[in-house]
Order: structure tokens, then C-alpha cells, then sequence
């Protein structure tokens, strides 16, 4: 009897042993699996967070090439600004600017001498039949200013058209001192002027060899200045000087002119209040190549938009 209880202990012990074994293969199978999940888990988030900080290699091709960009000297500055910008996203691209003028501008979009052609103003009829693509990147002020010293601090759309025509001759005409008005005005084929010339209706249809063409009506003895820039110069140096540069140009040399009660402002060509205002055209020919697409692109997202709307312009 004592043999019989001692081997159903000893049964009874291997049984317990078997179980426990299981138990503890069980419970390292558990631990494994687990350990597997969790660490596939922290691989996809690894992996994720590569993706979004920008270290995993991107299948997305690294630009580079050259942007010839030539037109407008109103819409260059701003230009330079967002190629600076679009460089130091893209080490290898290289941004070529040429500020020649609006007419120049159109011209080199149309002959595919610059993949993007600059315009500060609206396209002339025969542009329009290029069908060049127009990228309006904003709305730009043209500021008519004259030197601080200058008592005058307003001028009606009517009073500007006169002065520039020549019908308003003397600063007295309109308020100011008994001084000769000189009249600054940009050189032909200047965006500027052509806008501005066509805003103050300063264009009359005339005949010539039987067509009827556009005529600038500007006082042939106006002084024509060379750019912003020279037109700048011109009236900080002049004190009975009248002129007009693109708005992101103006500084503490001139004084810009409020014109039918509204100053030259941003908000206020966004209200659509100050009525002196332009676009600034990027201007393109057909399908643009990858390194030209993503600067238009760039132009026109959040950042690029942001850069514009330092240079003090009206962002589209």
C-alpha cells in the first residue's frame, strides 16, 4: 500500500512538472509575439517620421537647370527675391534675371529667348494673339511722387492727366508754391508707363500712314528717366519734380501723392480703393520644363505668396 501511494505522488509530481513547463512555453511563445508586434509597430513609426522630417531618400528627382527670366524692372526685384528663396530649396538650380522692360519682356516669352518673360502691364491687343500663358503673380500700385520738400500732398486723377500733358504747368495751379512743374516720365517700351499712361488716359488714337494707333500725349519736354530707380533719383534731387514709380520702390526719398483722397497703399488696392494700380505678369510659351514649372509653382504658394506681400504689393 505505501509502494501504491508513493508512486501515484510521483505521478503526480511529473503532471505538475509537464504543466508548468507548459505554462512557462506558453507565456515565452506570448512574450515573443508581443515583443514582434511592438517592434514592427516602432519600425512603421520610425519610418513614418523619416518620411515626414524629410530624411528617407525621396523618390521625388532633385532639380536643377537654368531659369532665364527677362522683362519688367518693376516685377525684377520682386523676382530676385523669390529665385533667392527657390534656390536655397533647390541648391542646383540657376536663376538668370534680366530687367530690360516690359516690351522686352512679352517679346522673349514669345520668342522662347527666356523661358519666363516679365510684364508690368495688361498685354497690348497684338500680345494677346501670341497666346502667351499669363501668370498674374499680383497687383502692383504705381505711386506718383514728388520731392518731400514739396507742399503738396494730393492730387484728383483729372490734375495728374493735365500736369503730364503739359495743361498744368506751375505747382500754383493746383495749390502748391510759383515754382515750373518738371515732369519725370519712364522711357517707351517701360511697363510702368505704359500702364500708367493708359490708367490716367494719357492715350489718344491717331492716325498714322492711314492706321489708327495709340499716341503717348506725355509733354514732349518731360524728363525721361531710365527705370525706378533713376526716376527715384530724379525727384530726391529735384524740389519741383513730379513723377511715378511702381509702389514697392517707394522710400523716405520721395513723398507719394494721394490721389482722389486715397494714399498708395496695399489695402487700399486690395479694397480696389486707390485706382493707379497694375498686375505683374509672369509670362510663359508653351509647356514649361520641370525646373521652370516648379518656380511657377513656387511663386505661388504659401511662401512664395508671403515674399510678395513684403515687397509691399498687392499678393493676388
Amino acid at each position: 500500500m505505501k509502494k501504491i501511494v508513493v508512486f501515484l505522488l510521483l505521478i503526480s509530481m511529473v503532471l505538475i512538472g509537464f504543466v508548468g513547463c507548459g505554462e512557462k512555453k506558453e507565456e515565452s511563445v506570448s512574450k515573443e509575439v508581443n515583443n514582434k508586434v511592438v517592434e514592427e509597430k516602432e519600425s512603421a513609426s520610425k519610418s513614418s517620421e523619416e518620411k515626414t522630417n524629410g530624411t528617407n531618400i525621396s523618390t521625388k528627382k532633385e532639380l536643377s537647370g537654368t531659369i532665364s527670366i527677362v522683362g519688367s524692372t518693376s516685377v525684377a526685384p520682386l523676382a530676385e527675391k523669390l529665385a533667392e528663396e527657390f534656390k536655397s530649396l533647390n541648391p542646383k538650380v540657376k536663376v538668370e534675371i534680366q530687367a530690360v522692360g516690359s516690351t522686352a519682356g512679352v517679346k522673349a516669352a514669345k520668342d522662347k529667348t527666356g523661358q519666363i518673360g516679365m510684364a508690368s502691364r495688361n498685354l497690348k491687343t497684338e500680345e494677346e494673339e501670341w497666346n502667351l500663358t499669363k501668370h498674374i503673380i499680383a497687383y502692383d500700385g504705381i505711386a506718383v511722387v514728388v520731392n518731400p520738400s514739396n507742399d503738396i500732398s494730393e492730387l484728383s486723377k483729372e490734375q495728374v492727366k493735365k500736369i503730364f500733358k503739359g495743361e498744368i504747368t506751375n505747382w500754383n495751379e493746383v495749390g502748391g508754391k510759383d515754382e515750373a512743374i518738371l515732369v519725370v516720365s519712364r522711357e517707351s517700351g517701360s511697363g510702368t508707363r505704359g500702364a500708367f499712361e493708359d490708367i490716367v488716359s494719357l492715350k489718344e488714337k491717331v492716325e498714322i500712314n492711314g492706321e489708327m494707333k495709340k499716341v503717348s500725349q506725355v509733354r514732349e519736354d518731360a524728363l525721361i528717366a531710365d527705370g525706378n530707380g533713376v526716376v527715384m533719383a530724379n525727384i530726391a534731387s529735384k524740389d519741383n519734380a513730379v513723377g511715378y514709380v511702381s509702389l514697392s520702390y517707394v522710400d523716405g526719398t520721395v513723398k507719394s501723392l494721394k490721389i482722389d483722397g486715397e494714399d498708395a497703399t496695399v489695402e487700399n488696392i486690395q479694397k480696389d480703393k486707390y485706382k493707379i494700380s497694375r498686375p505683374f505678369l509672369m509670362l510663359t510659351n508653351g509647356e514649361m520644363d520641370d525646373v521652370t514649372k516648379e518656380y511657377i509653382d513656387f511663386v505661388f504658394s504659401d511662401k512664395g505668396q508671403e515674399i510678395v506681400s513684403l515687397k509691399n504689393i498687392s499678393v493676388k
